[in-house]
């Protein structure tokens, strides 16, 4: 041991004074010449002198020197073993990641909450459960289809795996019909707030069902999102009955799927050949299977028969929205990935929960809601305090 740390520090020394008397007298010709025979010498070393040069901190190798200090009398004569603007390229890519993939995360989650609001309030469609069905079978086409080209990875459904997840589908078309409704009744800034009253519900569930305890800091700020859904409902001046029944519903419905899910995966995983179920998976299964459902409520509940009679569906620009906030779902499932996987699950619930505010703020400007300076803090009450609910999930 005491050898190879020695012939470490020779080759060291001699490598400093053979390259400072060639900094001083060598010509380029000479330069390149002593480069070559430089090289040649470390490569009948071996392993242990490749290890004595190993980059130093302090002073550098050898080669990192000669080509900082000699780059333009070397030339092209020879080339380091990495590719600096490669690797340079490579750094700056890594750290714009998390920056893009949350962008296009943030984006799509607007977009497609203002856009339904535009298809349900501002055209006044009535046939909420039609436009799921039209947002539904435009997500099965296009994961189908990536599916085929293999762009993504989708399980083959079988019908042990469909029995399996029917009862996570049923909530989850109950969720979305009731979400939908609620949009159109109330405005976005208090539905957001509302829907903090999910993560409540769904605290309690996993502390019956799971028995997760949580801590102390997660109750304060449930504590005021039940104050800030309360004094929010109460100072609405645009108050609709129906459609705070609605959003109730939506919140228990959330809820309650969040947690089937979680009692069912392990079920829905072992049904699969793979043994897994990844998340392009899910939302083919979720829409697919929703969409006989959709069909069956539609007939119940006569919506068709205002589908087809009513004028608004006769506008190109209507059809251009209702897709556009179709792909936009659909667009949701797949920057939410990206964005989980640039980052990680806290990071993820921390902007999820911040993005409430642009959207809170969106609403309330472009649609006009009336607006009162009670209603208005009980909405910033209501943003500030899902953002303390997810810092105190995080610790």
């Amino acid at each position: 041991m005491s050898s190879i740390k020695l012939d470490e520090v020779v080759c060291r020394d001699s490598e400093e004074s053979e390259l400072s008397s060639w900094n001083e007298k060598a010509t380029s010709d000479e330069k390149v010449n002593r480069v070559y025979e430089i090289l040649n010498g470390i490569h009948k070393q071996g392993q242990r002198s490749l290890g004595s040069i190993t980059p130093n901190v302090e002073n550098g190798t050898l080669t990192d020197r000669l080509f900082k200090g000699n780059k333009a009398a070397i030339g092209d004569s020879f080339n380091l073993p990495f590719d600096r603007s490669e690797k340079h390229a490579h750094v700056i890519g890594r750290r714009s990641g998390p920056l893009i993939s949350g962008t296009a995360y943030c984006i799509s989650s607007c977009s497609m909450i203002l856009l339904n609001k535009v298809v349900l309030s501002s055209y006044n469609f009535n046939a909420g459960i039609s436009l799921m069905f039209y947002q539904n079978l435009i997500s099965c086409v296009v994961v189908a289809i990536l599916g085929l080209c293999g762009a993504v990875s989708v399980e083959k459904l079988n019908w042990k795996l469909i029995r399996v997840w029917l009862p996570v589908n049923i909530i989850f078309v109950g969720m979305l019909v009731s979400g939908m409704y609620s949009l159109k009744y109330i405005n976005i800034a208090m539905v957001t707030i509302l829907k903090n009253m999910t993560n409540i519900l769904t605290a309690i569930g996993e502390y019956y069902v799971f028995r997760k305890h949580q801590n102390q800091k997660v109750w304060t700020a449930m504590f005021m999102m039940i104050i800030s859904a309360v004094s929010g409902g109460s100072t609405d001046l645009s108050f609709d009955a129906k459609g705070y029944t609605w959003q109730i519903l939506n919140c228990i419905l959330t809820a309650a799927y969040s947690l089937t899910l979680r009692l069912v995966m392990d079920k829905a995983k072992q049904a699969t050949k793979s043994g897994s179920l990844n998340n392009m998976s899910m939302v083919l299964l979720n829409n697919l299977l929703s969409l006989p459902f959709a069909i069956f409520l539609i007939f119940v509940l006569n919506e068709w028969e205002y589908v087809i009679t009513t004028n608004v569906i006769k506008l190109p620009l209507f059809w251009v929205v209702a897709t556009a906030s179709g792909l936009l779902g659909l667009a949701i499932s797949f920057t939410s990935m990206w964005f989980l996987h640039q980052t990680g699950p806290t990071t993820y619930s921390l902007v999820g929960s911040l993005n409430k505010v642009p959207i809170s703020i969106a609403g309330l400007m472009l649609f006009k809601v009336p607006l009162s300076v009670p209603n208005m803090f009980s909405i910033l009450f209501g943003l500030f305090a899902g953002i303390l609910f997810a810092r105190a999930k995080m610790s």
